[in-house]
């Protein structure tokens, strides 16, 4: 009996040494548990649609010309602010009012739309806004050139 005491508090030392599972009685290894499977996790950017406004007309090329450099002014600085991290017109689409997207990354539907409302496009009533967040898969899409998003307080 002393014998089977020593053989098994032995075992059970050597299984902890040797990183083994011992089920109870310790006479069998026990199958490590399956580690859990990763949490599933979302971030989330604003998305700022850029529509023809009702009040869209046809400029003159010189007037369409200086507006288009605005607008490419106003959509570059705030890349370089690091609130918008990507941006760029549509093609194909079978509505012609939807014109572009923006992604902004600034924490609230709120500061993104009232950010592209500063767009000179819109202030002449050549496009309107529609922000929304959209929430995707954590680690799913980067912004390599964008600004590291700051962490959350």
């Amino acid at each position: 009996m002393r014998h089977a005491r020593l053989a098994a508090r032995l075992a059970a030392l050597l299984a902890a040494v040797l990183t083994i599972p011992v089920a109870a009685s310790g006479s069998e290894p026990v199958k490590p548990a399956a580690p859990a499977p990763p949490k599933f996790e979302m971030e989330s950017v604003q998305l700022v649609l850029l529509m023809r406004a009702p009040t869209w007309k046809k400029l003159p090329a010189e007037e369409a010309e200086a507006l288009q450099k605005e607008h490419i002014a106003h959509l570059t600085a705030m890349g370089d602010a690091g609130k918008m991290v990507v941006a760029g017109p549509f093609s194909d689409q079978a509505d012609p009012a939807y014109r572009g997207v923006c992604v902004y990354r600034v924490g609230s539907v709120a500061e993104a739309r009232a950010l592209a409302e500063q767009d000179p496009m819109v202030r002449a009533g050549q496009l309107r806004v529609e922000a929304m967040t959209w929430w995707y898969g954590k680690g799913y899409m980067t912004f390599p050139k964008a600004p590291e998003r700051k962490a959350a307080p």
